[in-house]
């Protein structure tokens, strides 16, 4: 492929990755804002359980969008590093490792949502634990779920490596770049404080985190790549 075919997969590339992180965002979306609060009632164990049996289809579903979006987030990272990998392959590949770890932890972190499925919806577990041990193990589950996803937070330094890159390339703009390293901080330092003092509520670092992936994202569907500064920036390599 020459180098004038490779410019010119660019802007599709860029366009990729904003269409992937609408895909990320409208299944979260639909999962954590309109699916899982009817569900799961925080501190009530018998009535989450009551939920869950009305509507398993409903829960499991949700379950399922939060895999495909794991999946979905390993193909935004692999399309990121086509997009920069010529500003640093090093750089580049720690970005990919770092969400790709991200992505394993969250996906095994799932288990807590499918051992509460099981606890509420098997006539057998009734039968070994009564009501309120049932109730109790569901909230325990929820309980490490909500610490569980803070783990990955740790690894969403990758926002970081790509804040990184985007700055250097010269073909972004680099306060977008900015944006995404500060937010790449946001991100472990949120899980960190979460970890250690729990009663902290940090969520604000958390908003401003994903304020800069989508100005980032918005910028990708909407501008693309300046194919000219690009193709300068790999020159003067």
């Amino acid at each position: 492929m020459t180098s004038k075919e490779k410019m010119s997969l660019l802007n599709p590339t860029a366009r990729l990755a904003g269409i992937l992180f609408l895909i990320i965002f409208f299944l979260g979306l639909s999962v954590e804002i309109f699916i899982r609060p009817e569900i799961i009632i925080p501190g009530d164990g018998a009535a989450t359980i009551n939920n869950i049996v009305d509507s398993e289809l409903l829960f499991r579903v949700s379950l399922v969008s939060d895999l495909v979006r794991q999946m979905v987030i390993m193909l935004l990272a692999l399309t990121l590093y086509k997009l920069l990998h010529s500003v640093n392959k090093n750089i580049a590949s720690l970005m990919v490792i770092f969400a790709l770890m991200s992505v394993a932890i969250t996906m095994i972190n799932e288990l807590n949502h499918f051992a509460i499925l099981l606890l509420s919806s098997r006539v057998d577990y009734m039968t070994v634990f009564d009501a309120g041990q049932l109730q109790n193990l569901v909230l325990f589950f929820l309980d490490l779920r909500a610490y569980g996803t803070f783990i990955p937070g740790i690894f969403s330094l990758w926002i970081f490596f790509l804040g990184y890159l985007v700055y250097k390339s010269g073909y972004l703009p680099r306060i977008l770049g900015g944006l995404l390293m500060v937010g790449g901080i946001c991100y472990p330092l949120q899980a960190i404080l979460f970890l250690l003092f729990p009663q902290i509520d940090a969520m604000l670092l958390n908003s401003f985190a994903f304020f800069s992936e989508l100005l980032f994202y918005v910028w990708l569907l909407i501008k693309g790549v300046h194919v000219e500064q690009r193709k300068n920036t790999l020159e003067s390599i």
